[in-house]
């Protein structure tokens, strides 16, 4: 198993000739980043979007998509036996258990963080949490922005559910997630009909903001600094989707829908996300927020507000009917969901307080959709879940996180190993850090 590298200065390689890299370095260019290299790879291309479903606090593997048959669990784990190798709590995941068929689970997994904070920073980034790159690696879903962008009306990359915590930092505001509310009404401000009817309002919206344009001109053409110029452009972008028959409903639902979803926050944000993916409006990546996963206590005890059950069958009902909404749709081929936290919890016996405490050595995730081969189980890990014993692709080590954004990126046919040189502070910013050296791959056994 490889340690992690030193972060260190590569040298860097030409951008290999070919009419789509050639199509992609002009699409950089155009947005300002001429100083761009790759390796030259060729991704999988599987997926038109990406659902990113972050279990916020750090889920346990034993729990959730690694479950042992021990003295641990609580008497009414009901453990099955789905598609393949796959086993789950009906308790827990009775929808997911039935897509068995689609499910693909990640048991080799493992992290290089233990706090939540830098473990969160890495998930979102793949990067590592080293001061000197804080504030200038984007969160993936931006980088996606920068590379899909421009098909729709929709930001390309939509957080719901809560905001992350990483944003597009120097890519900029165009690539910046829109945070969205998941409520029945949908976005308030998509449209302002105050002036007796639609058009009327419309057309004083549009005068008013011509002229926030023209007294802003100089500001726009010459920021001031960095966050200034990120404002205008995400200003500009969000002005795009006001008015738009086609993106107002995107954002509503109706009750029955919620209570199919599960009636929580997590639920009504699958809403949303399915509403997008359908559209086909623009939207590329979406992260979906699910926080409340660091149970270092009362973990399965129903008196407890945000117990796993609780926990479990939010997710369960939010995604099992989000994916076959979109199976029956024909659009579950070409969305990848991804499901997992920022490390594993100790296995085995729970701790004295009934929970479970902070593990990196182990942990597991879940996948379906977008080019996934489901109904299959990669790696293992020991009797308690405790060490990675079975690593079950072919590099022959544990799974970072690296190697899950490379394998997400080449799903959405991105080339994983380019390089931006010409940042803010000069420092070479790497989509996936070291990728362009093979140190970390995609998991192409994810793809069958």
């Amino acid at each position: 198993m490889p340690s992690r590298p030193e972060w260190s200065k590569l040298t860097r390689r030409q951008w290999l000739a070919g009419a789509s890299g050639l199509g992609a370095l002009a699409a950089l260019q155009q947005r300002g980043y001429a100083d761009v290299s790759t390796a030259g790879v060729t991704p999988h291309n599987t997926a038109r979007t990406l659902i990113l479903v972050n279990m916020i606090g750090a889920p346990s593997q034993v729990d959730t998509w690694d479950p042992k048959d021990g003295p641990w669990n609580p008497p009414d784990a009901n453990l099955q036996q789905g598609t393949g190798g796959i086993v789950l709590s009906q308790t827990l995941f009775p929808g997911l258990l039935k897509m068995s068929s689609d499910l693909l689970l990640l048991r080799s997994v493992q992290s290089w963080e233990e706090v939540h904070q830098r473990g969160q920073f890495y998930l979102q980034t793949a990067h590592p949490a080293n001061p000197a790159f804080l504030a200038e690696s984007p969160n993936m879903g931006s980088v996606v922005a920068l590379e899909k962008a421009g098909s729709g009306l929709l930001p390309a990359f939509l957080s719901l559910n809560g905001s992350p915590s990483q944003g597009a930092t120097f890519l900029g505001g165009q690539d910046e997630p829109m945070s969205a509310p998941s409520v029945a009404g949908g976005l308030s401000t998509l449209q302002h009909n105050f002036f007796g009817n639609a058009a009327a309002s419309q057309s004083r919206f549009e005068k008013q903001y011509s002229l926030l344009m023209d007294l802003d001109a100089d500001l726009r053409g010459a920021a001031y600094d960095h966050p200034m110029a990120n404002h205008a452009d995400y200003y500009t972008s969000s002005k795009a989707v006001m008015y738009q028959p086609s993106i107002i409903p995107i954002f509503q639902f109706n009750n029955a829908d919620n209570l199919r979803y599960g009636n929580s926050n997590f639920g009504r944000a699958c809403i949303v996300a399915r509403n997008a993916v359908q559209a086909k409006s623009g939207t590329v990546f979406i992260t979906i927020n699910h926080g409340g996963w660091d149970l270092h206590q009362n973990m399965f005890s129903r008196a407890y507000p945000g117990n796993q059950y609780q926990l479990c069958n939010d997710l369960d009902n939010g995604v099992s009917n989000l994916a076959a909404d979109l199976k029956s749709s024909g659009d579950l081929g070409q969305t990848m969901i991804v499901m997992l936290g920022e490390f594993g919890r100790s296995p085995g016996d729970l701790n004295p307080q009934g929970g479970r405490d902070h593990h990196k050595d182990a942990m597991a995730m879940a996948m379906m959709g977008g080019g996934v081969k489901g109904g299959r189980v990669i790696g293992a890990t020991d009797a308690t879940g405790d060490q990675v014993v079975q690593f079950g692709w072919s590099q022959n080590r544990v799974i970072f996180m690296e190697d899950i954004a490379a394998t997400m990126y080449s799903a959405l046919g991105i080339d994983w190993t380019k390089s931006i040189t010409n940042t803010p502070s000069g420092r070479k910013f790497e989509y996936v850090p070291f990728g362009s050296m093979g140190q970390f791959l995609p998991v192409d056994e994810v793809f069958g």
